[in-house]
């Protein structure tokens, strides 16, 4: 990992985390703030499991996997050519891994805060890391199609 993708990997990990210590100190724990009605709430969950809160208290499960995605992540990142777009996908992921993971090890739970309703259907309340693996899962599927990861 490069100087600026461990920086902007830092700056991604600290955001997240500051979001959701702030989400926790000045809200209530399972409540929800209507922002924009009809459309953007702050509910906060402590979520055990994983995207819409599948497999419910297999915390240790997802640490597990945690820990093998991030060396995976750094053993492509590697083969992946050596570009803006690729380092950041490669930071995106790898940050919002890590600060999900850290959630889990120090909390037992993700802390989750982002509450959409988007044409009546109500989407899974998510955070800041899940946006940037999310984003950077997107950009490396990309960099795939495009063929600049020659070994992976």
């Amino acid at each position: 990992m490069n100087k600026k993708t461990f920086i902007i990997a830092v700056i991604i990990l600290i955001i997240d985390q500051l979001s959701k210590s702030l989400i926790e100190i000045y809200f209530n724990s399972n409540s929800s703030y209507v922002l924009i009605k009809n459309f953007f709430a702050l509910t906060i969950v402590h979520n055990t499991g994983g995207a819409w809160s599948i497999f419910a208290n297999y915390s240790d499960l997802f640490i597990i996997f945690s820990v093998i995605a991030v060396i995976i992540l750094l053993r492509f990142m590697l083969s992946f050519q050596n570009n803006f777009r690729n380092n950041l996908a490669f930071a995106l992921t790898i940050s919002g891994i890590m600060s999900n993971l850290a959630d889990r090890l120090f909390l037992g739970y993700v802390r989750d805060f982002l509450d959409f309703t988007i044409f009546g259907y109500d989407y899974p309340i998510f955070n800041i890391a899940d946006i940037a693996i999310v984003v950077g899962v997107c950009l490396l599927i990309l960099a795939i199609l495009k063929g600049e990861a020659q070994d992976a």
